[in-house]
């Protein structure tokens, strides 16, 4: 990737991500999923990877967040409550295992319509355009090697799991190119408020 003008205030480039995210239970139970896979296949990505959905990530310059925020705050704003429900696992050969996200139309339709909302705020240059998650999974491990991949999916494919939670907002996290720890930049709660309120709050 193609990271000029790094040093410059307010050019400083991090990697974002928005996610949904679980609750405690919830989450506390794919900790565990992914903890044993850590343990059983010497994976770091499994060890180190929080549980939730990601809706998109991409890479931008600090000083365009407080346009994103705004723009997603108003997308949540009417965008109504997500019932997710999490059954048994699936595989992205030959690198990822994740657990399957069966309601995934109300997902795929909040992505694409950050994708028309955001999407100019969220490329950084041609190099780095943002990547919007059409087909949303919670990942238990990625970047797995082939013996990782071959071994645990002949495992994983014959286990189940199930969860469900509601999802009543969205996170955008970040942290520096390279590093390993997110950080929150800010929660955006899903109200389902009529455009004409939107637009109220938003020009008023």
């Amino acid at each position: 990737m193609k990271l000029t003008g790094t040093t410059l205030p307010g050019y400083k480039v991090y990697e974002y991500l928005l996610v949904l995210h679980p609750h405690e239970e919830l989450w506390n139970k794919i900790v565990k999923v992914k903890t044993e896979f850590a343990e059983k296949y010497k994976s770091e990505h499994a060890k180190w990877g929080k549980p939730h959905i990601t809706l998109v990530n991409f890479l931008q310059h600090e000083m365009m967040e407080s346009r994103l925020i705004n723009r997603l705050k108003v997308i949540g704003m009417g965008y109504p409550a997500i019932k997710i429900e999490l059954k048994d696992y699936g595989s992205f050969p030959s690198h990822t295992i994740y657990i399957n996200i069966t309601s995934k139309l109300p997902v795929q339709n909040l992505v694409k319509q950050i994708r028309t909302e955001t999407q100019r705020l969220m490329k950084l240059n041609d190099d780095n355009k943002p990547h919007f998650i059409l087909e949303p999974h919670v990942t238990i491990a990625r970047k797995l090697q082939p013996w990782q991949y071959e071994q645990g999916w002949l495992e994983y494919s014959h286990k189940h799991f199930t969860g469900r939670f509601i999802a009543s907002d969205m996170l955008l996290l970040k942290r520096p190119v390279g590093e390993l720890k997110y950080e929150i930049v800010q929660r955006f709660a899903f109200e389902n408020l009529p455009v004409s309120t939107k637009q109220g709050e938003l020009f008023g």
